[in-house]
C-alpha cells in the first residue's frame, strides 16, 4: 500500500515538470528560433515478488511477479525541427533554411544560435543587438589588390562599415560588342563632313584614371574604301577636350605609333582580327586585345616633364565568336562598349547578403565588393547541446564538436537575408498536451487519495 503512494508522489511531481516545460514552450510561441522541448517519462525499478520459472516435463513455464515502484522523467528532448520563415525585409535579419546554427561570440567563450535578429553596432560590427554578443565570420582582406576569403582561417568578427571610403580604381579594360551594320555605305572620296558622319559608327563610354576622374572613351568605325569586310577604327579619350590626349593603340604590350586600327571580319561576319598602325596583327584565334594609352593632364608629370600616361586594354572580343564581340552583320550598329572595371571614390551606403551568407557592400560610386561571409556551425548530435539562455546554446559532451564552416558544407543549410525563423512550437499540440498532462496529474492524485482512504479502513480495524 505505501508503494501505491510514493507511485502516486512520482506521477505527480514528474507530471509537474512536463507541465513545466510545456508551459515555457508556450510562454516561447513567439520566440525567434526557439526549439520546443519534449518530456519523455520511463518507469522505475519494479519490486520483484517472485521471479520466473521455466517450463518442465511436468508444468510450463512460470511469469515472474512485479510491482512497479512509480516513473520518472527519461528525457527532456530539445526538438530541433525547422520553423516556419517569417518576412521581415530588415537587411540584417538572416534566417536559416536547414541544419546549422550562427557563431555569436562573448568574450572569448563561444555560443550558437538559430536567431538571426542581427544589426550592426556604433563601429560596424555585426551584433545581436539584444545582448550584444558578435557574429562569427570571415572577413574579406584585400590581397595584390583582389579581395579574398579565406573560410578555412578562424572565424573573426564581422564588420561592415557602413560610410567607409572607396578608393578611386582607374580603368584596365573596356570590353566592346558593338555590331557594326554591313550596308553601311564606304566613305566616298572628296566626302563631305555631313557625308563622312553618315558613313561612320561612333561609340562613346566613360574610363576612369587613377584619380577617379571621368574621361569620355571615344571609338569611331568607318569602311575601309573599297573593301567589304575592314573597318578603319579610330580612338580618342576626350576627343572634345582643350588639351590633347595623344591617345595611342597598339597590340599586345606595344603603345602604338597611331590612335587607328583596322578590325578584320570573315564572309559570316564573324570577327577574324585586327591590325594597328605599325602593322602588327592578332592572333588567329583567342581573343583580341588591344593597348591604348592616354596623357592625364593635371597629374604629376614624369620624370622628364611630360604629363602621367594611364593605359588601359580594349577587348574585342573573341575571334569567330558572336557573343560580347564586335561583329558585322546587316542590322543596325548597335550598342557600344559595354563594361569596364573603373570607378570613382565611393562610400559605403548598402549591403546585401546572400545564401551563402556572404556580405557585399554596394558603394555610391556604384562598385560592389565582397565584406565577409557569416559562418556557421553543425554538430553531430545537436539534441546534445546546452541551452544557455537569451537563444543561445553551447557545446556540450554528448553534441559533438563544432563543424564551423559555409552553408551547404557538412549537411548544412542556405541563409535568406530579410527574413528571421519563428518558434516551432505548434499551439494545437502543445494545449492537447496540457490536456494529457493535467488528467495524468489527476489520475497521480487520485491513487494517492485511495490508497489513504484504504489506510483508515486498516487504521479503523483496531477501536
Amino acid at each position: 500500500m505505501m508503494r501505491s503512494l510514493y507511485s502516486g508522489v512520482a506521477g505527480m511531481q514528474n507530471h509537474q515538470t512536463r507541465m513545466d516545460v510545456l508551459g515555457n514552450n508556450i510562454a516561447n510561441v513567439n520566440t525567434t528560433g526557439f526549439k520546443r522541448g519534449r518530456v519523455n517519462f520511463q518507469d522505475m525499478l519494479s519490486q520483484q515478488m517472485s521471479g520466473a520459472a521455466k517450463p518442465t516435463d511436468e508444468l510450463g513455464g512460470v511469469n515472474p511477479k512485479e510491482v512497479g515502484l512509480g516513473m520518472n522523467v527519461a528525457s527532456i528532448d530539445t526538438i530541433h525541427t525547422q520553423g516556419s520563415l517569417q518576412t521581415t525585409g530588415v537587411s540584417t535579419d538572416v534566417a536559416i533554411s536547414g541544419n546549422g546554427f550562427f557563431v555569436m561570440k562573448s568574450g572569448e567563450k563561444t555560443y550558437f544560435t538559430r536567431a538571426g535578429n542581427f544589426g550592426v553596432d556604433n563601429q560596424g560590427t555585426l551584433v545581436n543587438p539584444g545582448n550584444g554578443m558578435r557574429v562569427q565570420g570571415w572577413q574579406a582582406r584585400d590581397v595584390d589588390g583582389q579581395l579574398i576569403l579565406n573560410t578555412s582561417s578562424q572565424t573573426e568578427d564581422l564588420v561592415i562599415p557602413v560610410g567607409a571610403k572607396i578608393a578611386a580604381r582607374a580603368t584596365t579594360n573596356v570590353n566592346y560588342a558593338c555590331n557594326l551594320d554591313k550596308r553601311m555605305a564606304e566613305i566616298p572620296e572628296g566626302a563631305s563632313q555631313a557625308d563622312v558622319l553618315k558613313s561612320t559608327w561612333a561609340t562613346e563610354f566613360k574610363v576612369y584614371d587613377d584619380f577617379g576622374e571621368e574621361h569620355t572613351l571615344n571609338v569611331s568605325f568607318a569602311r575601309v574604301p573599297g573593301t567589304q569586310n575592314e573597318w578603319n577604327a579610330t580612338v580618342n579619350v576626350d576627343p572634345t577636350a582643350a588639351a590633347t590626349t595623344n591617345t595611342r593603340v597598339g597590340m599586345g604590350t606595344t603603345n602604338g605609333t597611331g590612335n587607328t586600327f583596322v578590325v578584320r571580319f570573315d564572309n559570316l561576319g564573324r570577327l577574324s582580327g585586327v591590325t594597328d598602325t605599325a602593322g602588327n596583327a592578332s592572333a588567329a584565334t583567342g581573343n583580341v586585345v588591344l593597348q591604348a594609352s592616354y596623357d592625364v593632364q593635371g597629374a604629376n608629370p614624369g620624370a622628364d616633364g611630360a604629363p602621367t600616361r594611364h593605359t588601359f586594354n580594349l577587348n574585342l572580343g573573341e575571334i569567330g565568336s558572336v557573343r560580347n564581340t564586335v561583329t558585322q552583320f546587316a542590322e543596325k550598329s548597335s550598342t557600344k562598349a559595354y563594361e569596364q572595371d573603373g570607378y570613382t571614390m565611393g562610400y559605403l551606403e548598402n549591403f546585401k547578403i546572400d545564401q551563402s551568407g556572404v556580405i557585399t557592400g554596394v558603394y555610391s560610386n556604384g562598385a560592389n565588393r565582397t565584406l565577409g561571409q557569416i559562418a556557421m556551425a553543425s554538430f553531430a548530435n545537436q539534441g546534445g547541446l546546452e541551452k544557455a539562455g537569451e537563444n543561445t546554446y553551447v557545446q556540450s559532451n554528448n553534441s559533438g564538436i563544432a563543424n564551423v564552416s559555409t552553408s551547404g558544407v557538412a549537411g548544412k543549410g542556405k541563409l535568406i537575408a530579410g527574413a528571421l525563423e519563428m518558434s516551432n512550437v505548434d499551439l494545437t499540440e502543445q494545449f492537447t498536451d496540457l490536456i494529457v498532462t493535467q488528467r495524468g496529474f489527476q489520475a497521480s492524485s487520485k491513487t494517492i487519495q485511495t490508497s489513504d482512504t484504504m489506510l483508515d479502513t486498516v487504521l479503523s480495524l483496531k477501536r
